[in-house]
């Protein structure tokens, strides 16, 4: 019988004590360190529901990693907790990143009071006032107070508007037994700016702000973690002072540190070493890093993806600090080889500053006088692996065998 692949993996020794997810983003400890504050604010504004009032709702702002989702999540739990101690409380939690139009928020909430399958709101296919007149319905069955988390809100707004917040911040005027109270959590300050001010004075009846994490409180994070993840001596002296370093740097961000300590460990384990080193952090930092440059890549538009191919296979004949000219010559070549609309060199410039803002590119303005000014246009990453990820796309796989024009430019 022929040996599975996984066979010789399978046999190696684990390098974690317990289920390696304690060092993923998602899990939520018994206690969080350094977020004593946050959660006893919150538990004051929330203690109202335990009495069977509405408490005010709530916007929470924080950079990414700064434990806004997990402080939520920790208050979602204690509230399960004391079920049956007070008066009815509902919560639910709701990620808009994935759930990010009116409908589908609107329905998931719904959903979460109809237990019949065959009464369900459909996924698609009704009206948005017949949806929320059906939600309401259900949720004014009994006399309960139902706290709804929209977490990423703002990515909510951005796509589909303020509709269904005006719906849920209101509804309290629809209902004669259920109370609702909505907290959203956003990193970006600025999107209440887009909100009616109706809906902006109502959703932030009471505001938080999160702060970054330092250095010495990743560490207290990664510490409390380690200890659940992996057994004594496993780790060197240096290696949680050095995660915790790294992701200081990036703003306080504890996914980012721990994502580091999990990544540096599962490199140790693939190589069969018993120790987790300074060394594998580092390697685990270019991992992440390059990750998320692939990750970025892959979702790029088609115009922008041709773009960034211009600009990799120029490098790689050695036409390296491109001129806004030499790129859109490049990418109306690519254009006519593949198909796709030609847009205008006013267009292409802002996707350029674009690619320039994810980090993809270094874009720099060069003055040339009297001639005018340029972009300075160069990559900001590995060449070889951005055209291997851009050439996953079906419509660019065509394009591996091109090159470019030899260009000159006159300085």
């Amino acid at each position: 019988m022929q040996q599975s692949v996984f066979q010789p993996f399978m046999r190696s020794q684990s390098i974690f004590k317990r289920d390696r997810e304690v060092l993923r983003p998602s899990y939520i400890p018994d206690e969080l360190p350094h977020r004593g504050e946050q959660i006893n604010h919150l538990a004051s504004i929330l203690v109202t529901a335990m009495n069977g009032q509405r408490p005010s709702n709530v916007l929470i702002f924080g950079k990414t990693g700064t434990g806004k989702t997990a402080t939520i999540k920790y208050i979602g739990n204690e509230i399960r907790h004391a079920q049956g101690t007070y008066s009815r409380v509902d919560y639910i939690y709701m990620n808009c990143e994935i759930v990010d139009t009116q409908y589908g928020v609107l329905q998931n909430i719904g959903n979460q009071f109809i237990d019949d399958f065959n009464e369900r709101i459909p996924f698609t296919g009704w009206s948005t006032e017949r949806v929320y007149n059906i939600l309401r319905e259900k949720i004014d069955r009994t006399d309960r107070v139902i706290v709804i988390v929209l977490d990423e809100i703002d990515k909510f707004v951005y796509k589909s508007g303020d509709d269904a917040l005006y719906h849920l911040t209101r509804i309290n005027d629809d209902l004669a037994n259920a109370k609702v109270s909505v907290i959203g959590i956003s990193n970006d300050l600025k999107f209440t700016e887009f909100l009616d001010p109706r809906v902006r004075s109502a959703l932030g009846e009471e505001k938080m702000v999160f702060p970054p994490y330092n250095a010495e409180q990743l560490k207290d994070i990664l510490n409390q973690r380690a200890i659940l993840a992996f057994e004594k001596e496993i780790l060197d002296e240096g290696v949680v002072p050095l995660c915790a370093a790294l992701a200081a740097q990036e703003h306080g961000d504890a996914r980012r540190a721990l994502d580091l300590l999990r990544v540096a460990a599962e490199i140790a384990e693939r190589s069969q070493e018993v120790r987790v080193t300074e060394s594998h952090v580092n390697k685990a930092k270019n991992k992440i890093e390059l990750d998320c440059v692939t990750e970025a890549m892959r979702t790029l538009p088609t115009q922008s993806k041709l773009i960034l191919l211009g600009i990799f296979v120029n490098e790689t004949q050695g036409n390296a600090k491109l001129t806004t000219g030499d790129v859109y010559d490049t990418y109306k070549d690519l254009c006519k080889i593949t198909g796709m609309a030609v847009l205008t060199q006013r267009r292409i410039t802002d996707l350029i500053s674009e690619l320039d803002m994810l980090g993809l590119i270094h874009a720099r303005v060069k003055s040339f006088g009297r001639a005018g000014r340029t972009k300075e246009i160069e990559a900001s990453v590995p060449v070889d692996d951005g055209m291997r990820v851009l050439e996953e796309d079906p419509m660019l796989n065509q394009l591996k065998n091109y090159k470019p024009k030899m260009q000159m430019t006159l300085m």
